[in-house]
């Protein structure tokens, strides 16, 4: 089974639905421990898109600077 690559605003709202379903005690246990893993791994995924983004951001600063 291949995964499919999540973008950064479909991660964001993945967050978003998650959390308001904690919010509304819309989980049971099970659940919510699920989803809690599930929120780590896409908050790490944002982490690294923006740190990515970041990082090609400066480097054209750079560029057209030189």
């Amino acid at each position: 089974m291949t995964k499919k690559k999540i973008g950064y605003v479909e991660a964001i709202d993945e967050i978003e639905d998650i959390l308001a379903k904690i919010e509304a005690d819309e989980l049971d246990v099970d659940e919510l421990s699920e989803k809690v893993k599930r929120v780590s791994v896409l908050l790490k995924l944002c982490k690294e898109k923006l740190h990515k983004t970041e990082t090609e951001v400066e480097n054209i600063l750079k560029e057209i600077e030189d």
